[in-house]
């Protein structure tokens, strides 16, 4: 028997778009302007191993039964009813809205298995609407991004309990994502061994090496298994000084690098052994950790200062005082021309991926804020004490953490540091950007005289 899924909610958060994604076809007319879908529409989905029918169906709105928002209503109470299963969309940049509540409630009122999904939750400024989802109570959101196919994972995940009978397929998804390859990307100033060191992970000459700087230009894709872990390699042009890039190509190439860290789970930075950690160097890691991936540190060249004594020790303590951002990151000694330290490397992704894909569960969350207050409580701010109430881990990749509080402008900077270091120290979270929003809870009494 084949499933039914209905994708549900009000206008304009994206049901169109999922449906489009789910056919792999753009059978669903897109736009901006809510309401543009009026009628049911069905097609064939398929999502990672499960195959269903799938509705798409007009925003749901408050209306008069005769008018014609009224009837598209009724087309979707009635796709509703024909379902197995409800997706039920918010946008998760919006947040969540009375018409969201009202619908959540139908939803319930419903008996159907109903999936909670953020759409939208791209870029950081969804953190927060996602948070919002699970005071809907229906369970925690499957975070996604529809247009651009991001989180799909996650809903195949959040689907698979509603298909009893494919019980003998369901491991497939696992296995595929358990060998699903790890996306790094390598990047570094020019001539720094980016392209020695993938060489010497293939065990071929893939990509041209020399001594001269600026020899790769292109972002190169090449497969790897060593030790084990299956990667998906990216080199990248050689990153100058800003101000020195001024050929249009050499800036088209750092640009490619770029776009490579972004689609990055895990970047590794190569540093020269023989001048570590310059302001080029420290910039590099600075934006892979302003874009939220994990952090690897190849100190490239090992070969060339290996007689001198505790220098792995050395570079480990200059890691965590140039870079305190992403504190505890991997900083590996290798060598593309001897093969030093490669094995060593590869597992060091491996790790700062898991890490990044980390979730903390509320209730020890909500153990470490009492105890750290407790220990080290806000300072007060103009007499008057901040109180900090609840956390909770709304998404990984990389780990975030929303802090409900009062008045989360008076908090200091000093104070969101030191809760970023224990929420890192705790729960092991070595390498990784943390991501820390506060928010505050809605006052009952701020209207009132």
């Amino acid at each position: 028997m084949t499933m039914t899924v209905a994708i549900v909610g009000r206008p304009n958060v994206g049901k169109s778009t999922l449906f489009n994604r789910l056919v792999g076809k753009r059978l669903a007319l897109v736009d901006d302007r809510p309401g543009v879908t009026r009628d049911r529409r069905e097609g064939d989905a398929r999502l990672g191993h499960l195959e269903f029918r799938v509705i798409d169906t007009a925003g749901l709105e408050e209306a008069k039964a005769e008018s014609l928002e009224g009837r598209m209503r009724a087309q979707t109470e009635a796709a509703i009813d024909d379902a197995d299963v409800l997706l039920f969309l918010i946008d998760a940049r919006a947040g969540l809205t009375p018409t969201d509540r009202a619908f959540a409630e139908l939803a319930r009122r419903s008996g159907k298995h109903t999936i909670l999904v953020a759409n939208k939750s791209e870029g950081r400024d969804a953190v927060a609407g996602a948070l919002d989802a699970y005071s809907l109570g229906l369970g925690d959101p499957v975070e996604l991004s529809a247009e651009h196919g991001e989180g799909m994972g996650e809903l195949v995940r959040a689907l698979m309990p509603c298909f009893p009978d494919d019980a003998d397929e369901e491991e497939e998804p696992e296995a595929e994502e358990g060998n699903r390859r790890i996306r790094v990307a390598v990047l570094g100033r020019p001539n720094a061994g980016k392209s020695t060191l993938i060489n010497a992970l293939l065990g071929e000459d893939r990509l041209l090496t020399g001594p001269e700087a600026g020899i790769t230009r292109d972002s190169i894709a090449v497969d790897v298994e060593r030790a084990g872990v299956r990667l998906k390699l990216f080199d990248t042009a050689g990153m100058r000084k800003r101000a020195r890039v001024e050929d249009k190509l050499e800036k088209l190439s750092v640009a490619d690098g770029l776009r490579a860290a972004r689609f990055a789970e895990v970047v590794v930075v190569m540093m020269d052994a023989t001048h570590p950690f310059e302001e080029q160097d420290l910039r590099i890691a600075d934006l892979v950790v302003r874009e939220g991936r994990a952090l690897v540190l190849a100190i490239s060249k090992s070969d060339l200062v290996k007689d001198q004594a505790g220098i792995a020790k050395k570079m480990r303590e200059e890691a965590d005082h140039w870079l305190p951002q992403a504190r505890g990151m991997p900083a590996v000694m290798v060598s593309g021309l001897t093969g030093e330290g490669l094995d060593r490397l590869v597992r060091a992704i491996s790790e700062a991926h898991e890490v990044w894909n980390r979730r903390v569960a509320t209730n020890p969350l909500n153990r470490w804020l009492i105890e750290t207050t407790t220990d080290h409580p806000p300072p007060a701010v103009s007499g008057r004490r901040i109180k900090l109430r609840y956390i909770t881990q709304p998404k990984s990749r990389p780990p975030s953490f929303v802090l409900f509080c009062s008045r989360a402008d008076a908090l200091p900077e000093s104070y969101i540091r030191y809760l970023v270091n224990g929420l890192r120290a705790t729960f092991d979270l070595p390498g990784v950007p943390i991501r820390l929003t506060l928010r505050e809870k809605d006052n009952p009494y701020a209207d009132k005289d």
